[in-house]
């Protein structure tokens, strides 16, 4: 591992609830499917307990929840399908993360690591100006296995040349935290992201970094702050 103080090489950062605040329009997507299919309209939190493991997951819980009926298999093209009819509607990014992001470009390259299917990632980045800001954006459709798998995190330190240790992954939730765990990387939990109330704190090792805003990422990244 790299020192704790070592700079990072690369910044891979989560998309929902650390760069976005989008769940909004995921609860209305959710809902929507769900009252499609004769189940109860479930409550925004409800539905941000669901997110983090992909549409897949989410779509079977919301189901599960909302007593639809309904396969989750052979509806979760319908919830893309109104899902993507939405964007960018009222997803936006968090308060400071556009100029987190300019001031870190000059720092270390910068990549997106996602459950979100790559196609709404990238539509919502495009939208907010941002997506040549990453290097890469690797969603949960592709070719690696989604997170808390390593896979999609070493192939990003890979592809750009840096050791998993260098890496620094930024997210919200258990499983950003397992992911960079299990990759070997540092990482840096954001205590803003929706995701983060349901952190499950037995997972955590005492290395872990934390930031109350995306100001906090950019000094960590330069060295200027450390895990808390």
């Amino acid at each position: 591992m790299a020192p704790p103080g070592a700079r990072p090489s690369l910044v891979v950062f989560d998309l929902d609830g650390t760069l976005i605040d989008s769940i909004g329009d995921l609860a209305v997507a959710v809902n929507r499917l769900v009252g499609e299919r004769g189940g109860r309209r479930l409550e925004v939190g409800e539905v941000s307990a669901m997110v983090g493991e992909g549409a897949s997951l989410l779509v079977a819980r919301a189901l599960a929840a909302s007593g639809a009926r309904a396969d989750a298999g052979e509806v979760l093209p319908r919830f893309l399908e109104i899902y993507d009819s939405l964007l960018p509607g009222k997803t936006g990014p968090y308060p400071g993360v556009l100029a987190m992001l300019r001031a870190l470009e000059p720092e270390a390259p910068l990549a997106v690591l996602t459950n979100k299917p790559t196609g709404s990632a990238r539509k919502i980045l495009s939208a907010l100006g941002v997506e040549r800001s990453f290097r890469a954006i690797l969603g949960g459709d592709g070719p690696f296995e989604r997170k808390p798998s390593p896979e999609g995190l070493l192939h990003l330190a890979s592809d750009a040349g840096v050791e998993p240790s260098r890496a620094l992954m930024v997210g919200d939730s258990t499983i950003d935290l397992l992911t960079a765990q299990r990759a070997g990387a540092r990482v840096c939990l954001v205590r803003y992201g929706f995701g983060f109330a349901g952190l499950d704190r037995s997972r955590l090792r005492g290395d872990e970094a934390f930031a109350d805003r995306p100001a906090d990422v950019v000094a960590l990244v330069r060295g200027d702050a450390h895990a808390d």
